[in-house]
């Protein structure tokens, strides 16, 4: 005879870029086995894989997960995540502030603090002036399209890695267009994408920065007080590492 069938709880949540409904399970033990494996290997790409394999097996909408924008993931896996395993997740964050010992010899205060976070209230954030349009002249333009889940690198905007910030902005152009036509990424071969890309100018680059710092992202801000040095700092939690527990 076979083993009763265990019936599962059905949610809905909206995805961010479209307003689309969709309904998922909460995962179960053999994606709990998935997590905890790649959570204790620290491989960002392993987490990349993992999240996105999960989802797959947790949506019960029909849905490309492949081309999903980075920020659609993180809201699906932060409600995901809170529907499987529990609302409320613990966040550790150590102090760096530079303090001296009793010798006077300066080293890392090092104390732990601890940060109990509600998973659904985080919203997406995206700042008013954020637009997918990029004028470059008053003829010329750029129609970005967000970065999929496998393709936004927040470390190389920060620290102005020019060869990965090009890949990052070739891949999420949709089209280029002037006066006279509109040239879709897709009918173009790359390497005039980016040659069109390594002509344009530090201004045109700083607005295509703005595109990709102020787009949507899940992020929490937090007020860190150290109960052992006395040192405040407002921190944000951002990105779906930080919440990977």
């Amino acid at each position: 005879m076979a083993l009763p069938k265990i019936d599962v709880p059905v949610y809905e949540t909206t995805l961010i870029s479209t307003g689309k409904k969709v309904k998922f399970r909460p995962f179960l033990v053999k994606e709990q086995k998935l997590f905890l494996m790649a959570s204790e290997s620290n491989d960002v790409k392993e987490i990349t894989s993992t999240v996105k394999q999960v989802l797959n097996n947790c949506l019960l909408s029909e849905i490309d997960v492949d081309s999903l924008p980075s920020f659609d993931i993180e809201n699906l896996f932060i409600q995901l995540r809170a529907r499987s395993v529990g609302e409320v997740v613990n966040l550790k964050y150590t102090c760096n502030n530079t303090v001296k010992d009793e010798s006077g010899t300066e080293k890392k205060c090092g104390s732990l603090v601890q940060f109990d976070v509600n998973l659904l209230d985080l919203k997406p954030e995206k700042e008013e002036s954020h637009s997918t349009k990029i004028e470059i002249t008053d003829k010329l333009g750029i129609i970005m399209k967000y970065p999929s889940f496998n393709l936004i690198d927040y470390e190389s905007l920060e620290e102005n890695k020019l060869e990965k910030f090009i890949e990052l902005f070739v891949s999420c152009i949709d089209h280029i267009y002037d006066a006279d036509s509109i040239y879709y990424a897709k009918d173009t071969p790359r390497e005039e994408l980016v040659e069109f890309v390594e002509n344009l100018q530090q201004d045109d680059v700083e607005k295509i920065q703005k595109f990709f710092s102020t787009m949507p992202k899940m992020k929490k801000d937090l007020h860190f007080t150290c109960k052992k040095c006395g040192y405040e700092e407002d921190i944000k939690v951002e990105g779906i590492e930080s919440f990977f527990v």
